[in-house]
């Protein structure tokens, strides 16, 4: 019985040989699988064909060799930047240690296509919000620095720097240089967002790109690019092709402009417009303010020529005589009524004095009393005064002591 091979390990390593025929016995499980991207290289050779397979979206290639029939069999010719499935099946050469796919069925892949896959994309993201106009970042005002995503010497930079420097001269650009169609364009414009929204002092960026055919703006509707520009904390703004192109990074953007000029246009304020707007806006304020100042001097003027602001005290000095006649009328009114009513006690006290005892004694009468020791009484008869009683009489001018000798009656 064998004994088993021991691990692989520093002390135990496995040849190159073993090593290779491992990897080419697990990549022989993958089996056939189709693969799709673009032509990055095609070179033709008597009875086979060498193809380099690009990633659209990604900096990655694959090997792959087919018969030379089977590029000339597709019904599209073949070329650099084509967009093509694949049918094969991975391999691994032992011998060199390299990977390829050996292919045996090429297919183009059409425009008709290519946009039912974009509309595909287009609503899943719609799907996933990022379409929705509330998570759109505000564009400043007035950016301090503007990031740019062009070609080198493109006409779109010549367009946005132009119009945007004779709108406002201060404005600043930090320029990214990338391609603009092509497998390398995802990547490199990918890149160039995220420096350009890593830079603080970027406030405002611009991917702009000119006119071109359905198939050059393919990589303005990749789904990396799109969610790449929704992550970005940065507002971003897209200028691609012309009004008609309406790739998916235009949904996906804070804002689209139809051109790049219309861009330059959106990102910075005209200084001569603005400053005319200031100057307009100044003279309707100073215009306003005066007409607000004569509406209230016309109406403080209107005030004051009331008569009770013109002469404060001229209804006082009408009513003054009024008072002074009410006074003066009062003041009849109780002389008149204090000297009846000064008559009418002089009367009373005439009267009270007729018919008062002093008037009696006056004519002659007298109070008699009889004294006792307790105070004295009026004598109303002559039994209340027998003989020997002490007698007070009262007259007018005063009283005189008496003493009773009985009454006539008795002697």
């Amino acid at each position: 019985m064998s004994q088993p091979a021991p691990p692989n390990s520093a002390e135990h390593p496995w040849p190159v040989r073993a090593v290779s025929t491992r990897v080419a016995e697990y990549i022989d499980k993958l089996g056939r699988v189709w693969v799709e991207g673009e032509l990055a290289q095609l070179t033709m050779r008597p009875t086979v064909a060498f193809i380099t397979l690009r990633d659209p979206a990604a900096d990655m290639s694959l090997s792959v060799v087919c018969p030379r029939d089977v590029v000339l069999n597709v019904e599209v010719p073949l070329a650099e930047g084509t967009r093509v499935v694949m049918f094969g099946k991975p391999n691994f050469h032992t011998g060199r240690g390299s990977f390829s796919l050996r292919v045996t069925e090429i297919r183009t892949v059409g425009i008709g296509e290519l946009l039912a896959r974009i509309e595909r994309l287009r609503r899943l993201l719609a799907a996933e919000g990022l379409f929705d106009q509330r998570l759109k970042r505000p564009i400043p005002f007035l950016p301090t620095t503007v990031g740019l995503i062009t070609g080198r010497a493109s006409a779109a930079e010549r367009d946005v720097l132009s119009v945007a420097k004779n709108r406002w001269p201060a404005v600043r650009f930090a320029i990214r240089h990338t391609a603009v169609q092509g497998p390398s364009t995802v990547p490199q414009v990918v890149a160039s967002l995220q420096s350009l929204d890593a830079d603080p002092e970027v406030d405002v960026i611009v991917i702009a790109r000119g006119g071109g055919s359905a198939e050059d703006l393919l990589p303005f509707s990749d789904e990396t690019l799109c969610r790449e520009i929704a992550a970005c904390t940065t507002p971003v703004v897209t200028a691609i092709g012309h009004e008609p192109d309406n790739p998916l990074c235009d949904l996906v953007a804070d804002l689209r402009a139809a051109t790049p000029t219309d861009a330059a246009k959106r990102i910075v304020p005209d200084a001569a417009a603005e400053q005319a707007f200031v100057t307009d806006q100044r003279r309707r304020s100073a215009r306003a303010l005066r007409n607000w100042v004569r509406r209230e001097q016309e109406t403080i003027a209107h005030w004051r020529s009331r008569p009770v602001l013109a002469e404060p005290l001229a209804a006082l000095t009408a009513r003054a005589d009024e008072v002074h006649r009410a006074i003066a009328a009062a003041r009849r009114d109780v002389t008149r009524h204090v000297a009846a009513e000064s008559d009418h006690i002089g009367h009373l006290t005439a009267r009270l004095t007729t018919l008062g005892p002093a008037a009696t004694l006056a004519r002659g009468y007298a109070v008699v009393q009889a004294v006792s020791g307790s105070g004295g009484t009026v004598l109303r008869s002559v039994h209340d005064a027998p003989a020997g009683t002490r007698l007070r009489v009262r007259v007018a001018d005063g009283a005189v002591i008496a003493r009773s000798e009985g009454s006539d009656e008795a002697h």
